[in-house]
């Protein structure tokens, strides 16, 4: 699909920012980075770490924050934005917009004769629908998914390649699932006899809200009694394990390789830090940050952010991490005293 290029006063008029220029004949064709920026792209800086680039970029565009100087000499033209971060995901979106369904369905795919399917459903080659399946209008399910007896999938979701959604499991509408993810696999649920462990029937399933994604990967088991619930807006990455019974509050963000046991409840507009973990049958208060690696054994009662294991507000972590270094220094020092 082709995209129109963008005016300067244009992308201004997209983004409400305030532009400033010399040449208003400047013609936006794409986004790239400051360093590999060309005059037809534009750019942006919302990470210092790159600050140095402006002197030497060649883009046609930069996006700035309101408070950012510009070079003694620049050949760009500006925009200034609250927050160009969100301008630079606005001109993304315009340049690369996700995909639409063309409603077609490949010969290869099996549906069975009681699965539901509205219109304009894309299904690729290889898909396999079991029965009492419904699927919204618009949404489009890659090769080779598996969707299990009585799944429901709202509109203008998108499913990529192999994603397996097990009997039950329930989206929304314009939920994304990436390549490889799991959803609704057994928990696991095992209980010691004292000679073997004797397998607990999984009984529950699976309840994904409007606009949540789930990275590739990613396994989301059922409910033991009850469902699995990610709640609307919510954003995990790759890998990540969820046990059964995990309940994710609104617009929470997971990165990848993170791991939730079971019945754990996260508040709203939390986040996590890559490979973190949370013990099971814990509560996260709304807008805990959970740091790279921690892992929280406890409730979260307070807001604020956490690291380290066991998981401890961080202000202590980083005081705790200072005198690590320290301590065979003052070790050395107690030995000569006693």
């Amino acid at each position: 699909m082709s995209i129109t290029p963008l005016t300067l006063a244009e992308v201004a008029e997209l983004l409400g920012g305030e532009l400033i220029c010399n040449d208003s004949s400047i013609v936006i064709a794409g986004v790239q980075t400051l360093a590999k920026a060309k005059a037809n792209q534009a750019s942006f800086l919302s990470n210092m770490k790159y600050k140095n680039d402006l002197q030497s970029t060649q883009a046609g565009l930069v996006l700035l924050g309101q408070d950012i100087e510009l070079p003694a000499k620049n050949s760009f033209a500006v925009i200034r934005l609250y927050n160009p971060y969100v301008g630079f995901t606005k001109l993304q979106q315009y340049f690369h917009p996700a995909p639409v369904s063309t409603g077609v369905v490949h010969a290869s795919a099996s549906v069975h004769d009681k699965a539901n399917l509205a219109a304009q459903v894309q299904l690729d080659a290889f898909v396999s629908i079991a029965e009492d399946v419904s699927v919204g209008a618009g949404s489009i399910i890659g090769s080779g998914c598996v969707l299990e007896k009585g799944v429901r999938i709202g509109e203008n979701c998108l499913l990529h390649p192999r994603v397996v959604l097990a009997q039950g499991t329930t989206l929304g509408d314009r939920v994304i699932v990436q390549a490889g993810a799991v959803i609704g696999s057994d928990g696991f649920g095992f209980a010691w006899t004292g000679e073997d462990y004797l397998k607990i029937p999984q009984v529950g399933h699976v309840v994904i809200e409007n606009d949540v994604e789930i990275g590739a990967n990613t396994c989301i088991d059922r409910g033991a009694i009850g469902n699995t619930v990610i709640k609307q807006g919510a954003k995990l990455d790759n890998l990540i394990q969820l046990a059964h019974n995990v309940e994710v509050g609104e617009h929470t963000v997971i990165a990848g390789q993170a791991g939730f046991a079971g019945s754990t409840v996260i508040g709203k507009g939390c986040q996590f830090g890559a490979q973190s973990g949370v013990a099971g049958h814990l509560k996260l208060v709304d807008g805990t940050i959970v740091g790279a690696k921690a892992g929280v054994i406890g409730d979260i009662k307070e807001k604020g952010m956490v690291s380290g294991f066991p998981a401890v507000p961080h202000r202590h972590w980083l005081k705790a991490s200072a005198l690590f270094d320290r301590l065979p220094a003052i070790w050395n020092k107690i030995k000569r005293l006693s």
